[in-house]
């Protein structure tokens, strides 16, 4: 039986850790790009599906570009972000399950009998999935020791045609990343209590 984590990896992971609004002036390595996703590919996607397509935009070139698909507000961050991430869902993922479900016909699952993919389906499928992914990315960035300021605020079909012109890739939600700034958060915002968020059934 696994042992809980120790107060300090929960306090990383959840308690004390905060989404930043600006970050220090400290380099992000490319090798900390790649251990983020080498943890987060780890977390569970149903049928192993891991439909997440990520840009990382670390020059400043890639992070203005995504900035002007943003607002005012959050073009600002992004452009002074030491790394800016666009996190997206590839809606040809089951062309990929070959690979990572491989004891059955997993993409089969997603066809219609004529052979063409059942769109809502696969969207359906490919949100849901990322978005998992997406939360994981957050918590790989934490675990790591890096902070993550995740954001709507976006006009998606401007990022699209930015950054996947021509695949079958949609945005899901964008970030920056980097080491945080006390300076740019604010005091923690209240979360509900159990009783008003869950029940038992």
């Amino acid at each position: 039986m696994a042992e809980p984590l120790p107060d300090a990896a929960l306090d990383r992971l959840f308690r004390t850790s905060r989404s930043y609004n600006g970050y220090l002036d400290t380099p992000v390595a490319e090798s900390d790009l790649r251990a983020i996703y080498d943890l987060m590919k780890f977390g569970p996607t149903a049928a192993n599906q891991q439909p997440v397509r990520i840009v990382w935009c670390v020059s400043q070139e890639a992070k203005d570009r995504l900035a002007a698909c943003a607002s005012a507000t959050n073009a600002a961050k992004i452009s002074k972000a030491p790394v800016a991430v666009v996190l997206g869902m590839d809606l040809e993922f089951y062309e990929k399950l070959h690979k990572t479900f491989p004891h059955t016909d997993a993409k089969a699952w997603f066809m219609k009998k004529d052979g063409t993919p059942n769109e809502a389906a696969v969207e359906e499928s490919a949100f849901r999935n990322s978005s998992l992914q997406g939360a994981y990315f957050l918590l790989a960035a934490r675990a790591v020791g890096l902070d993550v300021g995740p954001m709507s605020g976006f006009d998606a079909a401007k990022v699209d045609a930015a950054f996947f012109a021509g695949q079958p890739v949609k945005v899901n939600f964008i970030a920056t990343l980097g080491h945080g700034d006390p300076a740019s958060i604010f005091d923690r915002l209240p979360r509900l209590d159990f009783e008003e968020a869950t029940r038992i059934a």
